[in-house]
């Protein structure tokens, strides 16, 4: 039986040129060829998409929730389940649902669904993104003081052990973790993201000799200073470390994104830092207009990965191939993924996401 289809478009990103006029050829999931539209076999099936663009789907590694199930509050496959229609809606293929500052039950709860949810062969889950508990009182946002802690070595390997293939990301504050714990978490094979965190520029660029990420620039770290840079400074002056970014306009205002972009390029990516509506646990989030806010604090947002891509092409001045690559192949790069994420190229699977000219979501495709 022949599983080759045939994808056509207006154009087709490849997460490294746009290419007009042109097709990708899939069989059993894997992309085998990318030629000009006149030299398609007709043998095929061909899946016309018209004036549409084909692209890599995206990657959102921080989420929390979707459909009125907080996974905090819900932690079960049903709401992992949840969590990764929600970003397929928006054009992802694979996302990384988050558990922020919590109990230690709570979030051990969160890694049994993740486990439960991979047990019954649920896809496009690359792991569980634990935001806290080690971060700053000063600059937890939302989160829930009395669970916030400084952790010991023997508290640090109770989580570590516990999340062991399951936890994939940490947002920490380096100055809430001694020399000592950061090691320890990368000994687990762990991405450490600084986040939520008072360190002042001195601190937070020394820091980022080991930690090669940051979380949500702007929010919830210590502000750029005329006569202290802080995290906001140390992130923009180093030259390797990555950081997300939140672009719905009121976690950060468009102009302040444009200007990071500028100075930070290939190191800026996209998260949505969604949640969803509850009523139940410490996190209440209430829908106010396109954000979410949680104890009269902004808690979260309600965007999708390709209402990110509109935000940056359509108020941030940033070109629709960068737009895309900022939620597609950069978030690829920070999971050390990119040899399978993040690109549309012969020999790699067949994640891919249809967009109309409104840069709406037409088609997800995804293969695991």
């Amino acid at each position: 039986m022949n599983n080759t289809k045939t994808y056509l478009a207006k154009s087709i990103f490849t997460g490294n040129e746009i290419l007009l006029q042109h097709a990708v050829v899939v069989e059993n999931k894997l992309i085998v060829d990318i030629l000009p539209s006149n030299k398609i076999n007709s043998d095929t099936e061909i899946i016309d998409f018209k004036n549409s663009i084909i692209a890599p789907a995206f990657i959102d590694l921080q989420l929390y929730g979707a459909y009125k199930r907080l996974l905090a509050v819900y932690p079960d496959a049903e709401s992992i389940k949840a969590i990764y229609e929600y970003s397929k809606a928006g054009g992802c293929s694979h996302c990384m649902p988050t558990v922020a500052t919590n109990t230690y039950e709570t979030i051990f709860r969160c890694i049994d669904a993740v486990k439960d949810y991979w047990s019954n062969d649920g896809k496009g889950i690359l792991g569980l993104h634990v935001e806290g508990p080690w971060i700053s009182k000063e600059k937890r946002g939302a989160h829930k003081e009395e669970w916030i802690f400084s952790p010991t070595i023997e508290q640090a390997k109770e989580l570590l052990e516990y999340g062991r293939d399951v936890i994939k990301i940490i947002t920490l504050a380096p100055e809430v973790c001694r020399k000592e714990i950061i090691h320890l978490v990368h000994s687990y094979n762990i991405i450490i993201s600084a986040g939520h965190t008072n360190a002042g520029y001195q601190q937070a660029t020394q820091s980022f000799n080991t930690i090669k990420t940051a979380t949500h620039l702007y929010n919830a770290m210590s502000a750029l200073q005329h006569r202290e840079p802080g995290m906001v400074g140390a992130v923009l002056d180093h030259d390797k470390v990555f950081c997300s970014i939140v672009p719905d306009g009121y976690h950060v205002s468009f102009p302040a994104i444009r200007i990071a972009k500028k100075i930070m390029g290939e190191r800026l990516f996209a998260i949505t830092d969604a949640v969803t509506e509850t009523s139940e646990g410490f996190y209440q989030h209430i829908l106010e207009g396109d954000k979410y806010t949680a104890n009269g604090i902004l808690s979260g947002s309600a965007l999708t990965m390709n209402k990110c891509v509109k935000n940056f092409v359509e108020n941030c001045n940033i070109t629709i191939d960068e737009a895309l690559r900022m939620c597609s192949l950069y978030p690829a790069k920070v999971i050390n993924k990119e040899n399978e994420l993040g690109l549309i190229a012969t020999g790699r699977k067949a994640n891919m996401v249809v967009l109309n000219n409104e840069l709406d979501v037409l088609h997800t495709m995804t293969t695991d």
